[in-house]
């Protein structure tokens, strides 16, 4: 597949540099799988298209201060690094900025000393295994002297950190947020719960699999980057229960998707698990786990955007982009959403 399936014209204006001054007002794309109709809404909304029975799944990820400044020692270079995934102890997996000066060997000086990195595998892409080295305990030097990993296509940090989080975030090691669930507040959770939908957490933290660029034109060329994902065996039993049951599965997100999508391709049931994927979910994938999906509205020739049109179609997901941008809705990390529903099974 030529990767310009896949592109369309966004003006930079509907690019969303704030979140919605509440979460649950953003606005909200009702869309028909089944017959391909759509409605303009609220997200609040949603609770009229949720019925008793479905199961509600959101990634528990937490986003760390990942973006940290600083120079290398020997040549005092500056150099940006994002923390990725913690391989073991404090190894972790990181994109670097400004990449080719770090060597094996090399040291990153953070913050006069405070914080230090070593360099010990240079790998593709920028990507580099470092080694941190520190005095105390890592997380509260990194709430200290870090940066939340904003996309770059927001142009200034939040006034309040929380808005990069969910309000269910809960496990810590995430290089992003799952955005979609942004919208939610602990008050619809409740009115949701009380409907009979039922909500469960599963774990991915993001990493380049989710944000990194596709560069091949043959989309099928595209390597995924790996990334870890966890599941419960609460959470696999009350997934297992609603399949057998027809009940409907919802993802919160791409992120969600990927995980249950993986268990499922894996595993071809729910199982608990911590494991690692690479998985691509494009146009010509059949969907084994979820039935329904909440997302915002993603960059053009992304993995992301080829992930909805393999649930909607190309054609009707850029159908549907067209009338988002027609109507204003905000695009990306902060914008607005899609719910994309049906009753037949995927």
């Amino acid at each position: 597949m030529d990767i310009d399936l896949f592109d369309f014209d966004l003006p930079q204006h509907l690019i969303a540099q704030t979140p919605s001054l509440k979460r649950d007002e953003s606005r909200l794309l009702a869309i028909n799988n089944d017959n391909k109709t759509y409605e303009d809404k609220i997200f609040h909304d949603i609770v009229d298209y949720l019925k008793p029975g479905d199961v509600l799944v959101r990634n528990n990820t937490k986003v760390i201060p990942a973006r940290l400044f600083g120079h290398k020692e020997q040549t005092n270079a500056h150099v940006e690094v994002l923390l990725l995934h913690q391989i073991q102890g404090d190894v972790w997996e990181c994109l670097c900025g400004n990449a080719k000066p770090i060597k094996v060997g090399s040291v990153i000086d953070f913050k006069d000393g405070l914080l230090k990195a070593k360099c010990l595998e240079v790998k593709e892409e920028g990507i580099r295994i470092m080694e941190f080295i520190y005095d105390g305990i890592f997380m509260e030097i990194l709430n200290e002297i870090g940066n939340m990993p904003l996309p770059p296509y927001i142009k200034k940090q939040c006034e309040d950190n929380d808005r990069y989080q969910t309000v269910y975030a809960k496990i810590l090691g995430s290089a992003a947020a799952p955005t979609a669930g942004f919208h939610f507040t602990d008050e619809l959770f409740d009115k949701i719960k009380k409907m009979g939908v039922t909500v469960v957490d599963v774990t991915l933290h993001i990493g380049l699999g989710t944000f990194k660029p596709v560069k091949e034109k043959d989309v099928d060329n595209h390597k995924m980057h790996t990334e870890h994902y966890e599941m419960s065996q609460e959470t696999a039993d009350i997934l297992n229960k609603a399949k057998e049951e027809n009940r409907r599965i919802i993802a919160i997100g791409t992120t969600s998707t990927r995980t249950l999508e993986s268990v499922m391709q894996k595993h071809h049931k729910f199982v608990e698990c911590k494991e690692d994927t690479a998985i691509f979910i494009k146009p010509g994938y059949e969907f084994k786990a979820i039935d329904c999906l909440i997302t915002n509205f993603h960059l053009p020739k992304s993995t992301l955007i080829m992930l909805v049109s393999a649930l909607m179609g190309r054609e009707f997901t850029l159908e549907v982009y067209k009338h988002a941008i027609e109507k204003q809705y905000r695009f990306f990390s902060f914008g607005d959403s899609m719910f994309i529903y049906g009753n037949k099974k995927n």
